[in-house]
């Protein structure tokens, strides 16, 4: 395990900590683009917080805003443990967030959420979850918030790698309702929400970031 600019927590308690390596592969060239992307932005909303490892890393090198993860309840402990061990002041603990049955919730004495963040998310999730997602990120975002979505996609119909392809085959073969997603349906289910492409970013390992923003009214 990297354990370069984690901080000065206790190595032995992390070590026992559920550790996924994409999230430590990529978070320095993610936490890039949220530092550009994120500039004039107060208030985030991660959508999918998985281990928490995101969260710890990216909260306190974003001390203008407020980090907000969410996950289903099966993945709270996990995430609270990361926190305990990597606290900052702007990072808050978990919220219930399940696409099936939820929605996007108001907290109490906080500003709406002007960003969406989520990682690996959209080849995991069945594809009316992807809808369900951009649906509700379209009515909660205020206009110019931005979701924000990091992943491999498909691009004119094709894998844009050989490895990609084979992630997309393994993704089926466990569950059929997962796999990468089209670039092009991802737009235009984000135009139907009132949200558009602004920006692209290409990333390591065959992975994009998307940017959308909402420009007009709901």
């Amino acid at each position: 395990m990297n354990k370069n600019n984690l901080g000065n927590a206790d190595i032995s308690s992390q070590d026992r900590l559920p550790f996924s390596q994409a999230c430590e592969n990529n978070k320095a060239p993610i936490l890039n683009v949220l530092q550009k992307e994120l500039q004039e932005h107060t208030h985030v909303l991660e959508v999918g917080s998985g281990t928490g490892q995101h969260s710890v890393y990216f909260a306190p090198r974003l001390p203008h805003l407020q980090w907000q993860t969410s996950d289903v309840t099966d993945n709270h402990q996990v995430i609270q443990a990361w926190h305990e061990i990597y606290p900052a002041p702007n990072l808050h603990a978990p919220f219930v967030f399940n696409l099936t049955t939820d929605s996007i919730p108001k907290l109490q004495d906080a500003p709406p959420y002007d960003a969406i963040f989520t990682a690996n998310t959209l080849h995991i999730i069945a594809w009316p979850l992807v809808e369900r997602l951009f649906e509700l990120a379209g009515e909660a975002l205020p206009l110019d918030g931005k979701l924000i979505v990091y992943g491999p996609f498909n691009e004119n119909g094709r894998y844009t790698s050989a490895s990609n392809q084979q992630f997309d085959s393994t993704l089926r073969q466990r569950d059929v309702g997962s796999g990468i997603r089209h670039k092009e349906d991802i737009i235009a289910l984000a135009n139907a929400h009132h949200l558009t492409l602004m920006t692209e970013y290409q990333m390591p390992a065959n992975n994009q970031i998307l940017v959308f923003q909402k420009i007009t009214a709901n």
